[in-house]
């Protein structure tokens, strides 16, 4: 595991010009980015050094929506109390996984060492409205990144399923 944990620097700002999505990286870099961070996710019980030392993420599993086959990406576990819930910044379109999860809600998320079935609820309407209002108050990074953009932030609940 690539452990800086102790060179690892919260990041408090979405413009912080240190934050990992304001850095430029090479088409080689961004194209094996996710794998590297998933295989140290699970070579490590869910403990990730570099960028997200520190942070909880999840790997999340999807059914492509038009493929038919798994996807598997690494989001920050969010919670609202004991409700788990995944959004992430949008460039021009939402993310493949958030398209899958509207198509197919039965996933499957990697916690720390623990693997589970899911459901995905992506937020609409009105409870979208609420738990947007909550999620923007309480979390400034997507707050902020939600006033530089006209699209709504993702939001997708998570819940266990037997």
């Amino acid at each position: 595991m690539d452990n800086n944990a102790a060179d690892a620097k919260e990041t408090i700002s979405y413009d912080d010009p240190d934050a990992p999505w304001n850095r430029e990286y090479s088409a080689d870099e961004m194209a094996g980015w996710n794998d590297g961070v998933i295989a140290e996710f699970r070579g490590n019980d869910g403990q990730v050094g570099g960028d997200y030392a520190g942070a909880t993420l999840l790997l999340l599993t999807t059914t492509g929506a038009k493929s038919g086959k798994p996807h598997v990406v690494p989001l920050g576990a969010l919670y609202r109390g004991d409700t788990l819930y995944v959004s992430s910044f949008i460039e021009g379109q939402y993310p493949a996984w958030y398209h899958n999860a509207k198509a197919d809600p039965q996933v499957t998320i990697e916690l720390g060492g623990e693997k589970f079935a899911a459901k995905a609820e992506v937020l609409t309407g009105e409870r979208y409205d609420e738990f947007a209002a909550w999620a923007l108050a309480e979390n400034s990074l997507l707050a902020e990144y939600q006033a530089k953009v006209d699209k709504p932030l993702p939001l997708v609940v998570l819940t266990r399923t037997p």
